[in-house]
């Protein structure tokens, strides 16, 4: 990935997303000084390159936020589309028939999906009543994906090569193609969709009576989280015949919700961030995201129904992969209730001796409830810092094919299931699923899927960091415009990371810019990082800069390539 720059006479490809050789293009007529392009060496008479390149494709602009993007997707190796063999294989899979014999027909059954307003693909539907005797029956109905996609078929090696879909701003790359993801497999209002149904009892805050089966479904109503929220809030009346249908659902959402709190999981707030273009493909608009309790209830459904999946497939052994969370260290956990302590965080009582993981992990648990409750009070300031810390004293969750439980939520048995357009573990679960309930699907091959293990994993960390370098790029084109349009200098913002060399500090309106303060900016003293990391503190001073303390800032560079924003302090000459 590279910029075409002019030197001299030369036209040459400067690396744009980080270090590399400038390479000598030559002269194209499809591109031009400022362009975005991928290059490709030019071999001399030897074979051997010899700075020289040409131009393989061009993508766009560097000054455009939307094109920026679509390189950092190349450049971090992702395909951007599919072979033409897959999308044929794709296009030509069959209509819906919901009428085999192992297949149960719920098209009457009043039906809702869930998602976020811009979503295409729906991976999952929500059906819910208020049974006689108190209980409530919940289905979780999620696109049979399996029924699309056969095993060693050509869609099916290219979801394994990949892994998962990658959501950037403004842009996916999908793990199936489109006429699969947001047509076929997708649960869309109003059409027939084949479906992999979860049938829950809720009794109380215990789940009752699991039933898996194959089914063919009828979404009536495609809400998005804000729609939700408002109707919870009495701003909105529920239709029907899907009204009563989400009263239930958030009841035995509720009830679950409150089960895995006395249960000790762990209970952390995030936000997503929204990004808006224009038509030329410029960020105008960035929207926080908070987890509402729309969020929350699918959220809550979702584990169930993941769990139950788990469970069945652990007592029967048939081989699948697990989602893997291993308890924390306890000097993890420690660690961390030493840095609450210091930053004046209510935190549980520490046990006396050796902390094993289990009680580690309910440790960690309770602490977050706590911090939960305490950010809450202070009116939401240090929720971004804090929470990090919360995050950094757990092990990163994993694939694998043993169960070895999820301490995160504090249950034995853990699978991702539910969102199987998107995600290559959730159709091994399917597929291992209906090889134990029906037989017609053969189970998944036990050295399959240890090696399914570790590459999934690997895909989805290197799509984490890909979407976080979007975001970052995407945040620094909207500072760039927002300073332009005469946007004040100053801005209040919050620390929400600590480093020897400097504090993160979030800032704008809606805490949505992040950048780096360095130490060498705070003139007049020699800080240094207290022990547990939660403070600068000067050592002529005394004065301290915490986590989650406010904080003025100006900008003082925006790298938006790299997605980084140097910061002053605002009493800076």
């Amino acid at each position: 990935m590279a910029v075409l720059e002019r030197h001299g006479k030369f036209l040459v490809a400067e690396p744009f997303f980080g270090p590399g050789p400038r390479l000598v293009v030559s002269r194209d007529p499809r591109v031009a000084v400022g362009d975005l392009i991928v290059v490709r060496a030019a071999p001399g008479r030897d074979g051997r390159s010899r700075g020289r390149a040409t131009v393989a494709r061009r993508l766009g602009r560097a000054t455009v936020a939307r094109d920026v993007v679509e390189g950092l997707m190349v450049d971090r190796g992702l395909r951007r589309g599919f072979d033409p063999a897959v999308e044929h294989e794709a296009r030509g899979v069959p209509a819906v028939d919901g009428a085999e014999p192992d297949r149960r027909d719920l098209r009457a059954l009043p039906t809702f999906t869930v998602d976020p307003s811009g979503a295409r693909d729906f991976d999952d539907a929500i059906s819910a009543v208020e049974e006689d005797d108190g209980t409530r029956r919940v289905w979780v109905h999620i696109a049979d994906v399996s029924a699309y996609v056969a095993a060693g078929s050509l869609i099916d090696r290219e979801a394994y090569r990949r892994g998962t879909s990658v959501y950037v701003p403004g842009a996916v790359e999908p793990m199936l193609p489109g006429a699969l993801s947001n047509n076929a497999c997708s649960l869309v209002p109003g059409q027939d969709r084949l479906a992999v149904t979860v049938e829950l009892v809720i009794d109380g805050d215990r789940v009752r009576q699991p039933a898996f089966y194959r089914s063919v479904i009828r979404s009536d109503e495609r809400l998005d989280y804000d729609r939700v929220d408002r109707l919870f809030a009495g701003q909105e009346r529920p239709g029907d015949p899907w009204g009563p249908g989400l009263v239930a659902a958030r009841a035995a959402a509720a009830a679950l919700a409150a089960r895995r709190g006395a249960q000790g999981a762990l209970e952390i707030a995030s936000a997503e961030a929204e990004f808006e273009f224009d038509s030329a493909g410029d960020v105008v608009s960035l929207r926080p995201v908070e987890q509402t309790e729309s969020h929350r209830m699918i959220e809550h459904l979702m584990i169930a129904a993941n769990e139950q999946v788990a469970r069945f497939l652990t007592a029967r052994r048939v081989p699948t992969l697990y989602r893997v969370h291993e308890p924390p260290d306890g000097i993890a956990a420690e660690r961390l209730i030493d840095q609450l302590t210091s930053l004046g965080v209510p935190t549980p009582p520490v046990p006396k001796g050796h902390i094993a993981p289990q009680q580690a992990a309910e440790l960690i648990g309770e602490a977050s409830q706590l911090l939960e409750r305490w950010v809450t009070g202070a009116g939401g300031r240090g929720r971004r810092a804090l929470t990090s810390l919360v995050l950094r004293s757990l092990k990163q969750a994993y694939y694998d094919q043993r169960n070895r439980g999820h301490a995160g939520l504090q249950l034995a048995s853990y699978c991702h299931f539910t969102s199987p357009i998107r995600r290559y573990p959730d159709l091994i679960c399917h597929r291992a699923l209906l090889s134990a309930v029906g037989g017609e699907v053969p189970a998944p091959e036990v050295s399959w899927v240890a090696a399914a293990g570790p590459l999934c994993s690997a895909r989805e960390r290197e799509a984490m960091a890909i979407e976080r370098g979007a975001d970052d790029i995407a945040r620094c084109f909207l500072l760039e415009r927002s300073l332009r349009s005469g946007q004040e200098e100053v801005f209040e913002g919050e620390v929400v990371g600590l480093v020897g060399a400097g504090a993160f500090v979030a800032f704008g309106s809606q805490d949505e810019f992040e950048g780096m303060l360095p130490v060498r900016r705070l003139r007049g003293d020699w800080w240094e990082l207290n022990d547990e990391g939660t403070m600068l503190v000067g050592t002529r001073s005394g004065s301290a800069l915490r986590l989650g303390d406010p904080v003025s800032v100006r900008v003082g560079s925006i790298d938006a390539p790299r997605g980084r924003v140097d910061l002053l302090p605002a009493w800076e000459d």
